[in-house]
């Protein structure tokens, strides 16, 4: 069955742009404008994913996704030009699978509603990893050999770790990674990520289980560390 991605934005010419990008790889597409018909819709026709623009007439988006989470686990990327710290935060903690900035590319949206439906398909049960976390005594350990870390290079490892495959974009990784909402940059992010492969790769020089995700953000795959490894 063709794959629904439900578009609400009230930007008529953004929307068809969207649609037209997401029906050239296969994608059905539904296009709502009003905040306010899009709870009735996803109850009584639920899409495979929604992407849900923020600011909506007739109903805010964050209020939206709050109630839709309260009875659905449907992917929801959330779109808009809000770009304060506190929006981000606010639609990470209401359960949004993703968050893109205004102005963005229509190709990137494609890649991102890609990658958040491909994490869905995935078993629930996963391949069994010896790169173990200890969040208490922040450090990494991968069979005998183990690492020290910074409460921010754990945080950052325990975020990627918790959904392998997964591609959690910077602005995820700040809110998820300094828990006091300090406004830091994609820049300081990148370097602790650097500096935690360091740590990673003196555990087994071939280990290269944090990925970049070229305009996106970073991914932890499993299979980079491999059963057998240590």
């Amino acid at each position: 069955m063709t794959e629904r991605i439900l578009i609400v934005e009230d930007e008529i010419r953004l929307a068809t742009l969207l649609a037209d990008y997401l029906r050239a790889v296969g994608f059905a597409t539904e296009h709502i404008a009003n905040g306010r018909e899009v709870v009735a819709r996803v109850r009584t026709e639920p899409p495979t994913l929604i992407l849900l623009d923020l600011m909506l007439p007739g109903r805010d988006g964050l209020d939206i996704c709050r109630e839709l989470r309260g009875f659905t686990n449907l992917p929801i990327i959330i779109t808009t030009a809000r770009v304060e710290e506190i929006d981000r935060l606010l639609g990470l903690e209401l359960g949004a699978d993703d968050y893109i900035c205004k102005p963005y590319s229509p190709r990137e949206v494609v890649a991102r509603v890609k990658a958040v439906l491909r994490r869905g398909r995935q078993p629930n049960e996963r391949p069994t990893t010896r790169l173990q976390l200890d969040t208490d005594r922040l450090r990494v350990r991968l069979g005998e050999a183990s690492a020290e870390l910074t409460a921010v290079e754990c945080g950052l490892l325990a975020t990627l770790m918790s959904a392998p495959g997964r591609i959690f974009s910077r602005e995820q990784l700040m809110a998820r990674s300094y828990r006091d909402h300090r406004i830091v940059s994609d820049r300081t992010i990148d370097s602790h990520v650097k500096k935690l492969r360091r740590k990673l790769a003196s555990l087994d020089p071939g280990l290269e289980a944090i990925q970049s995700v070229y305009g996106v953000g970073y991914r932890y795959e499993e299979a980079a560390v491999g059963a057998d490894q240590g």
